[in-house]
């Protein structure tokens, strides 16, 4: 939520309204002061802070998000690090001798990772809303340590059967970590902060998918055959062993929202006090009880809806796998598509690395704008996104297979440039939907939940392990996918700008200011101008 702060009034949900669009589009700062740096002095803008959000703070706010980023953004970072890993670890092995030893010459694959995705699906819901009750602390790191056991349990499979009960297991027990720490940001940062936390707590799990192939090419290379063990079963064996560590720093550090009453032991009271100011600044709620009316109003509001479709059309968006590796190994088949060319099993891991390597950097680029120049505001990069991935997808669906190969090299590397929105996505929910906490629980949880029901049934159809490397139907379903996130997001932006002119009529019609409303939401002067400075820049 941002700038929710106005004089005199209690019309929260007209607050709420006011500040859907992001800080910008009302001109409110956010701001949390002690001091000399009083709540609601302007917010100075530098250099240092511009890379980083913590430097523009006082000293007491600093040194509370040092402490918060070192626990929250450390733990969340290195679990989906882990959860990636994972899930990656499955493609690696399969192009590394897992597919012969299991004999998964068919479309096995894909059904694993679509397996792995029902246990997803199952247990997304329940862990979603049971961490609005009891503490992060005990629930995600548990999950972590079941999820570590049955990675570990992996490598000893003697047929893809097995395979399909574990990987079952481990996406039950996968299910909530990562709309659970999206969840926990929003209740600890506010919008000039959250997107690039996101973004970095995102990506992470994207340097898990590069390591993965580092992993498993060092694995293949100096750990195949010993004790008896294949290389791709030794990337389970290392993966488990790396999940325990992580699990108990969980136990032993992660907090609770300050909103929801119990102090985190390495916290001061005071630092407790101002983590609970801010969020109270921007309007953030506490846990509340649920009703028959919250469930009516949850059921009766377009955001229930149309913030999960927007992400489940963003999710399933995206390739659905490793397109380059499948490339990169038909030239391996017999006949050879291009006599002469072939490439090894390491190269077939590292090359395709290259493609996550510039996602990284491009996505982080775009959070930090997203934060900083453009104030809070996330809907231009999703349009963004959905133009860069739409033209990427179009190329590699016309282009001759064999006939450019640099070209089919460089488009496979610069497929997922555009494919970053998700982490904006979840931020602008924590922000619009931040005065009900279980309501900002349950569309989070929502919306990945969903998009992982698509991720289950839809590649069985269009990216068919069997039609690779062409993927045709795969590429056409990605193409329309962008066509219709365009879409929804426009239709969002409409309705956000629909209630932020009606509340800001109730607003200036109860501080009897004004009855007319502009046709287009006010943004910084202009905002002012209007309200007579009526509106606290907090």
């Amino acid at each position: 939520m941002t700038g929710k702060h106005v004089h005199g009034l209690g019309h929260e949900h007209d607050h709420a309204a006011l500040s859907e669009l992001g800080a910008a589009d009302l001109g409110i700062a956010h701001r949390v002061g002690d001091g000399s740096d009083a709540p609601g002095a302007p917010l100075r803008s530098t250099w240092f802070g511009r890379l980083w959000d913590t430097w523009d703070l006082p000293p007491a706010e600093r040194r509370l998000l040092f402490k918060v980023d070192a626990v929250i953004l450390t733990f969340a970072s290195l679990g989906y690090f882990l959860k990636n890993l994972d899930q990656t670890n499955i493609d690696n092995a399969y192009l590394s001798g897992m597919e012969e030893d299991l004999s998964m010459y068919g479309n096995q694959l894909v059904t694993a990772k679509s397996i792995w995705t029902v246990g997803y699906v199952v247990g997304q819901i329940p862990v979603g809303l049971l961490i609005t009750r009891a503490s992060p602390r005990w629930v995600i790191p548990s999950l972590e340590v079941v999820w570590g056991l049955m990675t570990l349990s992996s490598y000893a499979v003697k047929d893809y059967r097995a395979l399909y009960a574990l990987r079952f297991l481990v996406g039950l027990a996968e299910s909530g970590f990562y709309p659970a720490m999206h969840y926990l940001l929003g209740g600890w940062y506010t919008p000039r902060e959250i997107g690039k936390r996101a973004m970095i707590f995102w990506t992470a799990g994207s340097v898990g998918t590069i390591f993965s192939g580092f992993l498993q090419a060092a694995a293949y290379t100096n750990l195949s055959g010993v004790n008896g063990l294949a290389g791709w079963r030794w990337l389970f064996i290392i993966d488990a062993i790396i999940t325990l560590p992580i699990a108990l720093f969980g136990f032993a550090f992660l907090p609770g929202l300050p909103l929801q009453g119990t102090k985190a032991w390495w916290l001061s009271h005071d630092e407790h006090d101002l983590a609970c100011e801010r969020m109270r600044r921007l309007g953030r709620a506490g846990k509340t009880p649920w009703s028959w009316p919250k469930v009516r109003r949850l059921a009766s509001s377009w955001h229930t809806y149309l913030f999960p479709l927007c992400y489940i059309v963003w999710n399933n968006g995206g390739v659905s796998t490793n397109p380059m590796g499948y490339y990169l190994k038909s030239f391996n088949a017999s006949p050879a598509p291009v006599p002469g060319r072939s490439y090894t099993v390491a190269q077939i891991d590292n090359y395709p690395l290259v493609t996550t390597t510039v996602l990284i950097v491009s996505a982080l680029f775009m959070a930090w704008q997203s934060d900083g120049v453009f104030r809070g505001r996330r809907w231009p990069f999703i349009y963004i996104g959905a133009v860069l991935t739409f033209s990427f997808d179009a190329a590699l669906r016309f282009i001759s297979l064999y006939g450019n190969i640099p070209a089919h090299f460089a488009l496979y590397w610069l497929l997922n440039v555009g494919n970053f929105a998700g982490p904006l996505i979840f931020s602008w929910v924590n922000e619009v939907c931040g005065d009900d906490t279980e309501k900002r629980a349950l569309i989070i949880t929502l919306g990945n939940d969903l998009a992982y029901v698509v991720g289950a049934v839809a590649p069985n159809f269009v990216w068919k392990t069997t039609d690779y490397p062409l993927a045709h139907k795969g590429y056409t379903y990605s193409m329309c996918l962008q066509g219709i996130l365009f879409v929804v997001t426009t239709v969002i932006l409409v309705l956000l700008r629909r209630d932020q002119r009606k509340a800001l009529s109730s607003l200036l019609e109860a501080e009897g200011l004004a009855t007319d409303t502009p046709d287009t939401p006010l943004s910084g002067s202009e905002a002012d101008e209007k309200e007579g400075k009526h509106v606290d820049k907090v």
